[in-house]
């Protein structure tokens, strides 16, 4: 079973999506028959519960899907809340400097490593009872921390955020940036193009992994090439939504008038 400590063990391709909106039972399985790595399970924009997040993710472990979830902020409450529900890998959103990264850093790990608040034998560590300092090794060993930098400011302490111990991954949020830019959706203006080169630099630099949300195949082959090893192919809304319109954009182009031979 992959968790997303060992996805970080190699700068391989790691190719995963984003759950956002549908909660359904079935969703980890669909995600592991079609090949999916690892889930990006997001709190920030979703509207999921705590509740909600640790079901589906206890459902994602299950399946052997490695879990990667943004929680509504990064405030040591979610943050630890976040780790104590079940999640792998941690990712705050708007991550704008080292100091920020340490402070979420030591939300989600326990002492000597941070002072995360004490809960063993729940579903972080499968329910499993242990020795507390195994169980303190154990979670500190496999939460991994993701710094999504998101903005100007978090372009311009990159380098920074990822030579913080402790941060295992940077992840572009591009549309945050772009806006944060003052170029919303242009993502082929040269001023996005140069602060996305300068994480991509930090990450290469510190030995971190990159991380990248794509919205085709062949993005997400370019951006592989660039340096980012996971790769999230859009997400549970965009992906229904475009199938069932390429689906009966087709049926409506078969059948033009919309009228049944002999009936109209």
């Amino acid at each position: 079973m992959a968790d997303f400590r060992e996805l970080l063990s190699s700068k391989k391709l790691k190719a995963g999506t984003f759950i956002g909106e549908f909660d359904a039972s079935g969703m980890a399985a669909i995600l592991k028959s079609a090949g999916c790595d690892f889930a990006f399970v997001d709190m920030e924009h979703s509207g999921f519960s705590f509740q909600t997040a640790k079901a589906l993710l206890r459902s994602l472990r299950s399946a052997g899907i490695a879990t990667l979830i943004r929680p509504p902020s990064k405030s040591r409450r979610d943050l630890s809340l976040a780790c104590d529900i079940g999640a792998e890998g941690v990712m705050p959103p708007m991550l704008e400097s080292e100091e920020q990264a340490r402070a979420c850093l030591d939300a989600v790990k326990y002492h000597p490593e941070g002072t995360r608040g004490c809960a063993f034998g729940i579903a972080h560590d499968d329910y499993r009872p242990a020795p507390v300092s195994d169980a303190i090794e154990t979670a500190n060993r496999k939460t991994s921390f993701v710094a999504l930098i998101e903005s100007s400011e978090g372009v311009a302490n990159c380098d920074a955020i990822a030579a913080t111990p402790g941060v295992d991954c940077l992840w572009i949020g591009h549309f945050d940036l772009s806006a944060s830019l003052g170029i919303p959706g242009e993502f082929e203006n040269p001023v996005f193009k140069e602060a996305v080169a300068a994480v991509m630099q930090a990450a290469a630099r510190h030995g971190k992994s990159a991380g990248r949300l794509v919205a085709s195949a062949e993005e997400g082959v370019e951006l592989f090439r660039e340096g980012n090893d996971f790769i999230c192919y859009l997400g549970d809304v965009w992906l229904l939504q475009r199938a069932l319109s390429s689906g009966i954009s087709a049926i409506r182009r078969g059948v033009p008038d919309g009228e049944l031979a002999g009936r109209g």
